[in-house]
């Protein structure tokens, strides 16, 4: 299942995004987290993650909030998500 949602927080233990989407606690979570040229300095950087989900809460715009740890990471090549 491929899921569009936006990230309101990120570090590298975590992340906590916006979703239309249902999911459950413990539930395991593949993501790709892209950062822009404006932050890398660089270009852009996408980046592979596994996780779970942690926490899920409803907001005031109607969409629901989940947190999750990110498991592992590894950097996609430039090559990969140039497509």
């Amino acid at each position: 299942m491929s899921v569009t949602a936006g990230c309101r927080d990120v570090s590298y233990r975590g992340l906590y995004f916006l979703t239309d989407t249902n999911f459950k606690i413990g539930s395991e979570i593949e993501f790709v987290i892209i950062l822009p040229q404006q932050v890398t300095q660089s270009g852009d950087v996408s980046i592979r993650c596994l996780g779970e989900v942690v926490r899920i809460e409803p907001t005031e715009n109607g969409k629901v909030g989940i947190a999750a740890k990110i498991a592992r990471y590894e950097f996609m090549p430039a090559a990969a998500t140039a497509a």
